[in-house]
């Protein structure tokens, strides 16, 4: 499709949104369908499992495949509207990418790689270097300016990639997983180094991830996409607080059930019953933490108020604890010290007794939550 100069090239402002985007794109069986709207400096992590759409949503706004339906405006302007039969090419659009394995060109020194898109822009040879190398020095490589991908480190790649991509000045920066490549100390340092350039670039800033960690330090919001739709978002507090899926529970790191509640009394899609701490009425949500499940050799007397016979069905390291997975009336993680574990002689396929006090749970009300999110959810 090509542009029809007949048609307005701008849809109407939203609320100042740099990116004014409704993506729905058709791939077989396949459906994404994405409100999304990013304000001037500000930073969304879309997230998701395999499969939701992330790929599809970012291949989208860089133009490599064209919009089914809805629209895409950035910077006020029109770059897809299928119903109106325009369409702006990639080469036109005013967007900068850092790819997951940063593609920078290998025969291109670190000062070329970044002085390519000015060029493209139009900027003579003087002039593109000129800004490319004040990239260099932005993100702490000036003196590697010679240099070409294969004698940079993983860390210094990702840097040029992102000076190469800022050097655009684009009104819109994709991010597609920017860490994933790097070991876990580089990419510490490079995620704080990341934050900081975001934090000056005054365009919108769109990052893809499957780490929460990344999305939790870089983002302003999040947006959860399962089976290319909306199932979450909001800043980082709130979904981290009142998760509405299963995904977005493993994600954030706690158990998740849905059930009814009954005052204090939560019964479970599946027939097992949770005494909470606060009062509720309605369908609800009910989570808390791995470190809040508690386990014993036999069935605990005193203060927990729920309590339940559960079979190890796994257990792996999570940071300095062991998380122990369970299986019984409902599936549950626990966090438990490798001292703990010891005491308890813990293996797959043991029985032994869960236990969580009623106030160490949260609730709250499922109403808004998507109708698949049935099901227990364990971290």
């Amino acid at each position: 499709m090509t542009a029809d100069p007949s048609l307005p090239t701008t849809d109407p402002p939203t609320g100042g949104a740099v990116l004014d985007a409704h993506l729905v794109v058709d791939r077989g069986t396949f459906r994404l369908d994405l409100p999304l709207t990013i304000g001037p400096g500000e930073v969304v992590a879309l997230l998701g499992p395999n499969g939701a759409g992330k790929t599809t949503a970012l291949r989208a706004l860089a133009g490599l495949i064209p919009l089914t339906g809805g629209h895409l405006s950035l910077a006020g302007r029109q770059l897809d509207h299928p119903a109106r039969g325009s369409w702006t090419p990639t080469e036109q659009r005013p967007i900068g990418v850092v790819f997951q394995d940063y593609l920078l060109f290998p025969h291109l020194t670190a000062l070329d790689n970044i002085a390519f898109g000015p060029r493209r822009q139009g900027l003579n040879r003087q002039r593109a270097r000129r800004r490319a190398s004040d990239w260099l020095a932005r993100v702490g490589l000036a003196e590697h300016a010679r240099r070409k991908p294969r004698h940079l480190s993983g860390g210094q790649a990702q840097r040029v990639a992102l000076a190469r991509a800022l050097a655009v000045e684009p009104a819109l920066l994709l991010l597609d997983e920017p860490l994933a490549a790097l070991d876990a100390r580089t990419r510490l340092d490079t995620r704080a180094q990341l934050q900081h350039h975001l934090a000056g670039h005054s365009g919108a800033t769109l990052l893809v991830t499957h780490d929460p960690i990344d999305a939790v330090v870089l983002a302003d919001r999040l947006v959860i996409i399962e089976h290319g739709c909306v199932v979450q978002e909001g800043d980082v507090a709130t979904v981290t607080a009142q998760p509405r899926t299963d995904y977005v529970a493993r994600l954030v790191g706690l158990n998740l059930y849905r059930g009814h509640a009954d005052g204090h009394r939560v019964l479970l899609t599946g027939g097992f019953q949770l005494v909470t701490g606060d009062q509720h009425a309605g369908g609800v949500f009910v989570a808390f933490a791995p470190s809040a499940v508690a386990l014993h050799p036999r069935r605990p007397d005193g203060s927990p108020r729920n309590t339940w016979p559960a079979t190890i069905t796994g257990i792996q390291r999570h940071g300095d604890n062991l998380r122990v997975q369970l299986d019984g009336p409902v599936t549950v993680a626990a966090d438990i010290t490798p001292a703990a574990a010891a005491h308890l002689k813990l293996a797959p396929g043991q029985t032994l007794w869960a236990a969580v006090k009623a106030a160490e749970t949260r609730v709250y009300p499922a109403a808004t939550a998507p109708a698949d999110a049935d099901a227990d959810a364990e971290s």
